[in-house]
């Protein structure tokens, strides 16, 4: 079977996928713009980089998105166009939906199945937009995110079928293309991630950490910026530190925006809330962004993992924290809700509630025994639901009805718990 995949950024989403599919001699193509990783016995294909939208203010706030993903799908389009004349149409494609490379394929190459990756479908309600209390959404940006799902709305209406990772994430597109997405995480590796009491990291500083000496409170993300609650996680540790002398706080993640806007007055968020929070400078670490084996390390001697999200994409740090038997102390949001049960699998919290944040995590410091049974259910739920053979397995069984069925309605009743 020849898969093609279809995304700007690399294999990303599709790597475990690719790599099992080349592994089992399968052929495997990607067409990126760019290439996030190399994997054995895959071909890459690189079609030109569009420039993003342009400048003009009132084209980027109402055209600027469609016209830049429609560039995107001509280019990818022009690809498959190619490969077809040399004789390498794919016997299926599976690519992103959100940046347009999947807008034109169904009309280079109408006879193959193609089915897209629905990883986040803009709202004004219910969803990340409006969330924060002094976000009030205007008309100016309905209008936005309305012509930002341009390019999955018309990618939908050909494709075949999507996968979307979280049943929340699949909730939020239109009710008519519901039916024909099926829920599939790309799965958690829990041979790698895993508890291990013996585990330890060494700090730039020579310290040796490991787990409860000290006790350490951990914090991961992309980006440190609110959309994934650094400010309200950062004045929780600084609580937490006046009555932990002993703790260590680790706040893995870059000083950029990947989501949402940047501080006003410009800087980073760290910078700006460090002016006005009093942290201990040398047990609240900023690492930047570290290594996965790094992050592995971490998850497995936290004392207290903290994960707060807006109501958006679920990140695939939280389900490593929790298959390495972590205790995260998650935010009550909807994401968060599908894989937390709080007091049973983790602790929930208000997403701005600062002081509860504080007194869970004072709670696991205090306690550490008390939550033994919860990490062992968080490692479970990861088992139960995100093993990555699970997943990738469901994954070939959706490729593999595409492919020899063709029939959507079917094809897509294979879904994850």
């Amino acid at each position: 079977m020849h898969v093609a995949f279809v995304h700007r950024r690399g294999f990303c989403q599709f790597a475990a996928l690719a790599a099992h599919l080349a592994q089992t001699g399968n052929e495997v193509t990607l067409v990126t713009e760019t290439v996030d990783q190399k994997i054995p016995s895959t071909r890459v294909i690189r079609h030109r980089a569009e420039p993003g939208p342009q400048a003009n203010a009132q084209m980027a706030r109402h055209l600027g998105a469609p016209d830049h993903h429609v560039r995107i799908g001509h280019r990818v389009a022009e690809t498959f166009d190619a490969m077809a004349r040399q004789g390498q149409v794919p016997d299926v494609i599976v690519g992103h939906t959100g940046w347009g490379g999947m807008m034109f394929v169904k009309d280079v190459l109408p006879q193959v199945p193609a089915l897209g990756y629905c990883e986040f479908f803009y709202r004004a309600e219910g969803a990340d937009v409006g969330f924060a209390p002094d976000d009030q959404v205007d008309s100016d940006t309905r209008k936005r995110l309305r012509l930002r799902n341009i390019a999955q709305l018309v990618s939908l209406e050909a494709l075949d079928g999507g996968i979307s990772p979280t049943h929340w994430q699949r909730s939020l597109y239109p009710a008519e293309h519901r039916p024909r997405i099926a829920v599939c995480h790309e799965g958690v590796d829990t041979r790698v991630f895993r508890p291990d009491a013996s585990a330890s990291l060494k700090l730039p500083d020579g310290r040796v950490l490991k787990a409860g000496d000290p006790p350490i409170v951990t914090f991961v993300a992309r980006d440190l910026e609110p959309y994934r609650g650094f400010p309200q996680a950062l004045a929780a540790v600084a609580k937490v530190a006046r009555s932990h002398p002993d703790a260590l706080f680790v706040f893995v993640g870059g000083d950029g925006v990947s989501y949402g806007s940047p501080p006003p007055g410009g800087g980073s968020w760290k910078e700006q809330l460090l002016q006005s929070l009093d942290v201990p400078a040398d047990r609240v670490l900023f690492p930047g962004a570290v290594p996965h084996g790094v992050l592995r390390q971490l998850f497995q001697i936290s004392a207290a993992h903290i994960y707060l999200t807006y109501p958006f994409v679920l990140s695939w740090s939280v389900l490593e924290a929790m298959a390495c038997g972590a205790l995260v102390i998650g935010s009550d949001t909807a994401p968060v809700q599908e894989v937390i049960s709080s007091g049973r699998n983790g602790l929930l919290v208000p997403f701005f509630d600062v002081d509860a944040l504080a007194e869970a995590v004072s709670g696991a410091l205090r306690q550490p025994e008390k939550y033994t049974e919860m990490r062992s259910a968080a490692r479970r739920t990861v088992e139960q639901r995100f093993r990555l053979g699970d997943c990738v397995a469901r994954q070939m069984t959706l490729l593999d009805k595409a492919v020899d069925k063709h029939v959507p309605t079917q094809m897509l009743r294979v879904s994850s718990a």
